[in-house]
């Protein structure tokens, strides 16, 4: 990303004696539908990335934690407080909302310095070029935004969001709409926030944005809590479910069939000279597999793993529970 700014005056890295996201038990119903149920988790400063198909729960989430609906059970605290009932806890938080609410017949500039105000920062106008330099917009340009494409309006919800320097970020899906080279840089912005000591929380339904937002993930489904953690750790959660691994090689009879023989894989299919194998046996396949190749004369061009990423997580965690 190109050098950015100084951050303004009022941006300060902070110590927080308690966890700046706090969720603990709760749920959300609306009548007899159920958004969020019994959820429970804590962040501090850092990157995580809430993933979900659409219809999870995840926007349901954050609204809770922006204070802009209450939990009909449990508890919802950001910074240590309550946003619904603490006005000033609601200044920390930067909200970049999935829906696309802008005021079409404004100026990007326009529409950002509004949020500004509404927040009551100090010097809106310098906060607002600011925000929108953050995001690579263009701080004169007299377009209004109803002109502009989806990723340009995505980037103006997430200037408005930034705008207040918040302490707590809560993005909904904001890099929808946006090109290969912003997602990057979008990205990165993200990871500088992070490191800054602030609290970024990025929902996302594509797993490829997920690897490269942060490596924490929260995974929600059906309104639950389905897992937490590193993603790669989250792979442990399917210990009794085999993995798939695939084996280039100039050995591939004679090799998948010393691993039948071994009991260390559960079945195989080869194609030309790969070996597509399935095993519960991980560990023992890691450790053994090279010295069979050498005990049967054969070569390793390739060993793969086929189901060590977030898609092979996400189908088990969501579909197979």
């Amino acid at each position: 990303m190109s050098p950015q700014p100084p951050p303004p005056p009022q941006s300060q890295a902070v110590n927080h004696p308690v966890n700046m996201i706090e969720v603990s038990r709760a749920s959300k119903s609306f009548g007899n539908v159920v958004a969020v149920s019994d959820v429970s988790f804590q962040l501090n400063a850092g990157v995580t990335a809430l993933l979900g198909p659409n219809g999870a729960g995840k926007s349901t989430l954050f609204r809770m934690l922006c204070g802009l609906t209450t939990p009909t059970a449990g508890t919802v605290k950001v910074l240590g407080r309550d946003a619904r009932q603490d006005t000033p806890v609601r200044g920390k938080i930067g909200l970049s909302p999935q829906q696309d609410a802008l005021f079409d017949r404004l100026t990007a500039y326009e529409f950002v310095e509004i949020a500004a105000k509404t927040h009551g920062v100090e010097n809106p106008k310098t906060a607002t070029n600011y925000a929108l330099t953050l995001v690579d917009l263009d701080t004169e340009t007299e377009k209004n935004v109803g002109s502009f494409s989806k990723g340009m309006r995505q980037r103006v919800k997430l200037a408005a969001a930034l705008v207040n320097d918040p302490e707590i970020l809560i993005l909904d899906e904001p890099l929808s709409g946006l090109d290969p080279v912003q997602r990057n840089r979008m990205i990165e912005l993200f990871h500088n926030l992070g490191s800054q000591g602030k609290c970024v929380l990025i929902s996302s339904h594509i797993l490829d944005e997920v690897t490269r937002i942060g490596s924490e993930v929260l995974v929600i489904a059906q309104g639950r809590l389905a897992a937490s953690g590193d993603y790669r750790s989250l792979r442990t959660l399917m210990e009794d479910q085999p993995h798939v691994i695939q084996i280039n090689t100039n050995g591939a009879r004679e090799l998948g069939a010393a691993l039948l023989r071994k009991e260390i894989i559960d079945g195989v299919t080869i194609e030309d000279e790969t070996l597509n194998i399935t095993t519960t046996k991980i560990d023992l396949l890691g450790r053994s597999i090279a010295s069979i190749a050498r005990e049967l004369d054969v070569s390793l061009i390739e060993v793969t793993p086929m189901d060590d990423d977030l898609e092979s997580v996400f189908r088990y965690l969501i579909e197979g529970r």
